[in-house]
């Protein structure tokens, strides 16, 4: 690239999609933003990778500060990147998933901490307005789970 053109280098993120049934229903867990942007809006966890830190790390990190759950195993679920799906700057995000048996899932009691105002379990298939570019991070995990749509 020649030096007089410049270019925006992505800021790096991860979201943690954490879904069990519960109630007859697919339940997903979710946060309600504290701050801008999106503040008062619900959310997948996640947030910021640290310098060196390992993807996977990071996301327990997030899951953790943000909810208090632990969940025992998490696979990458997919990379989203698109310009403009955060409007701090562009942020490529690494979405993971963890999927809960019922019974692992009664037994979690998420609270929330760091940057969330509150946490709680809602219907996967009909969630809430959600932040960013959350509606497709779900609609994606749906799709893996073959839940739905």
């Amino acid at each position: 690239m020649p030096a007089s053109e410049s270019y925006d280098r992505p800021s790096l993120t991860v979201d943690v999609v954490v879904v069990a049934p519960m109630d007859r229903q697919h339940k997903v867990l979710l946060v309600k933003r504290k701050h801008p942007p999106f503040g008062g809006y619900w959310a997948i966890p996640g947030g910021f990778v640290e310098p060196h830190e390992p993807l996977e790390d990071a996301a327990r990190r997030e899951l953790w500060e943000e909810t208090g759950t632990e969940p025992a195993h998490l696979e990458q679920l997919h990379t989203f990147g698109a310009p403009g799906r955060d409007p701090r700057g562009w942020t490529i995000s690494v979405a993971y998933l963890a999927v809960l048996e019922e019974q692992a899932a009664q037994d979690v009691q998420p609270h929330a901490g760091d940057d969330a105002a509150e946490v709680g379990w809602f219907d996967l298939l009909a969630p809430p307005p959600l932040a960013f570019d959350h509606a497709d991070i779900l609609a994606h995990a749906r799709t893996v789970l073959a839940i739905g749509d």
